[in-house]
């Protein structure tokens, strides 16, 4: 038998080709893709400085929201950049390790923001149900504890997929049918066996996002019949008003998720490569770019504070970092 070295079965580097079959259409795909992360670079880094520095924004729910906000940040950019090289420059090479990292980030903070919207449900749980102990259940330490923990969640499940990826024999080419390095369209050109790593994606999935869907309902569920208990309209409505912007968020989080997910799992041999891959873009580009603009059309205080700015207030506290 032919003994092939370690050099000939970890390729040094990766093709990304973009969208398979929309090839001529990449530069005008790449307009709506620009203008998207253009948006949610701004739109993230001004709530993530408006929570900063603003007063009445040092509020447990702000602080989820910029938990939210610097996670968007990293998940959408560590995809686009590259797939505006690949429509604009035709820069489609990625090395190896590169490649590996890139996932790695890519996997941990998605979920991570599926993690981060089940605490902020919680959060608006325990301020509808429990408004008199809302300060005191959850603290700055609380707050930096769950934060902490959800991260430390989508590191330490999404480990083993860079080590499972790594240790694949790569014989089928260098060519990736994607924009990105998925876990799966990296190991399917490989030519050892993958079905560890495709049961264990699926699980991981349903893991975080079914626990998180899970926790999500059960608080909404919990929030909904508190709200329609109160006898007066004017308080069911401004405890409503108080979830909109949440709800808003799950919707442009999990729609394309869910669509991403059972298309792969039911409709491989229906829906063309080329959907799959333009949803998997949107599921990542999405959610940062519709957040900012949910929260400060939503949000009064945010509307409140971005005003004073644009008016010259001097209202604002500044505090050191």
């Amino acid at each position: 038998m032919l003994m092939l070295n370690k050099t000939e079965l970890n390729p040094a580097s990766f093709i990304l080709i973009g969208i398979p079959g929309l090839e001529d259409m990449h530069l005008w795909i790449s307009f709506p893709f620009c203008s998207m992360y253009v948006v949610a670079v701004f739109g993230n880094c001004g709530l993530l400085y408006l929570i900063r520095y603003e007063d009445t924004l040092h509020r447990p729910m702000y602080y989820f929201l910029a938990m939210l906000s610097l996670t968007d940040l990293v998940m959408c950019s560590s995809t686009i950049p590259k797939a505006l090289c690949i429509f604009w420059f035709h820069l489609k090479e990625i090395g190896f390790d590169e490649c590996l990292v890139r996932m790695f980030f890519i996997h941990t903070f998605t979920g991570m923001e599926s993690g981060v919207l089940m605490l902020m449900a919680l959060d608006r749980y325990v301020a509808i149900c429990y408004p008199l102990h809302y300060s005191t259940i959850l603290t700055n330490t609380v707050i930096a504890k769950a934060g902490f923990f959800t991260f430390l969640r989508g590191v330490l499940l999404i480990i083993p997929f860079t080590f499972l990826t790594k240790h694949l024999p790569y014989c089928r080419g260098n060519v990736i049918q994607h924009t990105y390095c998925d876990h799966m369209s990296v190991a399917k050109l490989s030519c050892g066996h993958i079905k560890v790593n495709a049961i264990y994606g699926l699980m991981v999935a349903l893991l975080i996002g079914g626990c998180d869907i899970l926790c999500i309902t059960v608080s909404y569920t919990m929030i909904l019949r508190e709200v329609v208990s109160l006898s007066s309209p004017e308080a069911r409505q401004k405890a409503f008003s108080t979830c909109t912007a949440q709800i808003c968020a799950i919707v442009f989080s999990y729609s394309p998720a869910f669509f991403s997910f059972f298309s792969h799992h039911f409709g491989g041999h229906t829906i063309p490569p080329s959907c799959h891959i333009i949803v998997a873009n949107i599921y990542l580009l999405l959610p940062p770019t519709m957040n900012p603009v949910v929260y400060g059309v939503k949000t009064k205080q945010i509307q409140d504070c971005v005003k004073r700015i644009l008016l010259g207030s001097k209202n604002t506290k500044h505090h050191s970092i």
